[in-house]
């Protein structure tokens, strides 16, 4: 089984689309490691404040496979197949490490590189796995997060899934 860590963000209708998400990832995966929600601006666009949040999974899906699935779970909640890259959101869920794989698999660059460079995909994955370290990078997520000196915005949100304060 490969370990997956998967960022989800929403900004329209937040709570309704990342309970969904969480559904849809919990019908396909099984049982879900979650990380703190966050709430935070809009990045590369002006629009709605955005929950992120990072979850671990465990898969024998390939690469390739995942990211279809993923990328279907995301359209039957809204996203159109054209959306730009900056702009609002029902779903996003995007796949940040898929064990310590690197490079372009696939058609997905792994580890993302926004895991190195913005707050909202960082600080998530630092809380939900601390001592695990980037695959590239070879730190630790919270020696990342600690020297990272930008928290982009972001706040803790008030989010509970199915009963779980997340």
């Amino acid at each position: 089984m490969a370990q997956v860590f998967l960022g989800l963000g929403s900004n329209v209708e937040r709570e309704r689309y990342i309970a969904a998400g969480l559904d849809a990832l919990a019908e396909l995966f099984g049982e879900l490691a979650i990380s703190p929600v966050y709430d935070c601006p809009a990045v590369g666009f002006d629009g709605q404040p955005f929950y992120n949040l990072v979850v671990g999974v465990e898969t024998t899906l390939s690469v390739g496979e995942l990211a279809r699935r993923l990328r279907a779970i995301e359209m039957a909640h809204g996203r159109a197949a054209d959306a730009p890259r900056f702009a609002p959101r029902q779903l996003d869920i995007d796949i940040l490490t898929y064990d310590d794989l690197t490079g372009v698999i696939d058609g997905v660059e792994l580890p993302r590189g926004e895991l190195l460079n913005r707050a909202f995909v960082l600080r998530p994955m630092a809380d939900l796995v601390p001592d695990l370290c980037h695959p590239l990078d070879g730190r630790s997520y919270a020696s990342l997060w600690r020297a990272f000196g930008d928290d982009g915005g972001l706040r803790p949100a008030v989010y509970s899934w199915r009963g779980r304060p997340l």
